[in-house]
């Protein structure tokens, strides 16, 4: 479920509309076809999946940007600010540009009663076309089957991979979230996936079958001599296009090798007349930015790791890579959790790891969605030593001063990552 969070740009390009999820694509269709199809003027690449998805998102536009081409990539939701979501050549469009292009679409929100992820996919679809965007990549918000994105005819589809997020909108079981995630498949459209369990790949082959869409399967056990450090991921891959390759991407963590594998992939199957040179493929993999990813900066003496790690497979992600950094000690957690997230599985691993853990609530989670610091305190007593302190400034300001020239690991959410980068003067539009 997305949120608009609390930019006041967002509530300036819209009147109130609806934060939930409202299942079907005829809304948008109906949106789209009246303002005369502006998904339909580029082409398009399709990412989901339940991780990674805006990496592999963020890679794809900075290749083909490197490569010359007029790129719009579509992430959501944002950190800091509204404007992250929709990235015009690697840069926002002005708030100004923005506002004119909602007013453009206004009506047709509130006639077609567009849920705010909705309007918000439409104003990008708008803006790209209105732009003279070539190639636009959009990332799925939730699902794909039903996700508003799924109205494009694209070039390439990929779903990352498939772990249990977002159940109580799709499903209860692996198997129920990966047809769902599956959906955005198309006849005769190639679908390129990393996810490694053997059930997952059964299904998506099935339905890959019944659709015509040919199936591509990044193993990511395939990567070569990869190496993790605290400003890049290396690794060595063979492919078909351009042969073996020696990749460098700024993302870290070991997940990071297997997403820009993926978009590595993706970028194969494009069609000759998109697919970019080989030095643009190193050379956008090498300059991509995403912020709030295993992103680590230094700032007065202190260390501080952001990933918006949110559920158990994302925090593994996380663990693998502080396992694989030798970060300055102590080394202290600010954690905010939704309440709706499967914290009791995803605390334990990272906890073990940490010196000091902080439990609070970002100011920007919806009340029906908090978590309780103080009942999660209790199921992880013993790992480390926890903290609980409910109010947000006063629980970075403590893990700033625990940390010392240490370590602070900001994670849990995207709300607490973004809260905490706002706060610290690192909004990613504003440094």
């Amino acid at each position: 479920m997305d949120l608009p969070f609390s930019d006041p740009l967002a509530g300036r390009l819209f009147p109130p509309l609806a934060t939930g999820v409202e299942w079907g694509l005829e809304r948008m269709r109906r949106a789209l076809a009246s303002l005369g199809d502006p998904h339909l003027a580029c082409e398009t690449v399709h990412v989901g999946g339940t991780n990674g998805k805006g990496s592999v998102t963020a890679t794809v536009g900075s290749v083909l940007r490197a490569d010359g081409r007029r790129v719009g990539w579509y992430t959501s939701p944002h950190l800091c600010s509204f404007r992250e979501r929709m990235l015009v050549d690697g840069a926002p469009l002005s708030e100004q540009a923005l506002e004119a292009y909602a007013a453009d679409i206004r009506e047709t929100v509130s006639v077609e009663r567009l849920t705010f992820f909705e309007a918000v996919t439409l104003l990008a679809m708008h803006a790209f076309a209105r732009e003279g965007v070539e190639v636009a990549v959009l990332e799925v918000g939730l699902g794909g089957r039903l996700d508003a994105t799924n109205v494009v005819e694209p070039r390439v589809t990929t779903v990352t991979n498939v772990a249990m997020d977002h159940a109580e909108y799709l499903g209860d079981t692996i198997e129920l979230i990966a047809r769902e995630k599956a959906g955005i498949m198309k006849a005769g459209v190639p679908f390129v996936t990393a996810d490694e369990s053997p059930e997952v790949l059964a299904l998506f082959r099935r339905l890959a079958r019944e659709v015509g869409s040919p199936v591509t399967v990044v193993d990511p056990a395939s990567l070569r001599d990869v190496e993790v450090t605290s400003d890049h991921t290396a690794f060595t891959l063979s492919t078909g296009r351009w042969g073996e390759l020696r990749v460098r991407t700024p993302l870290v963590g070991r997940h990071q090798a297997a997403n820009a594998a993926v978009a590595i992939a993706v970028l194969e199957h494009l069609g000759e007349d998109l697919l970019p040179s080989r030095a643009s493929v190193l050379d956008g993999i090498a300059s991509v930015v995403h912020h709030g990813r295993d992103e680590i900066t230094r700032r007065d003496g202190r260390t501080w790791l952001f990933d918006v790690a949110h559920n158990v497979a994302g925090i593994q992600s996380l663990v693998d890579t502080i396992d694989r950094l030798e970060l300055p000690r102590p080394l202290v957690a600010l954690l905010g959790v939704q309440g709706d997230k499967d914290w009791r599985a995803m605390l334990p691993a990272l906890l073990s790891r940490t010196d000091l853990a902080i439990l609070t609530t970002p100011p920007s989670v919806p009340p029906e969605r908090r978590w309780d610091p103080s009942a999660a305190a209790d199921h992880v007593d013993g790992l480390t030593v926890v903290r609980v302190e409910p109010d947000f400034v006063r629980a970075v300001r403590m893990a700033e001063e625990r940390a010392g020239e240490g370590t602070v690991v900001v994670t849990g959410s995207v709300h607490t990552v973004g809260s905490t980068m706002k706060m610290l003067g690192l909004d990613p539009l504003g440094r």
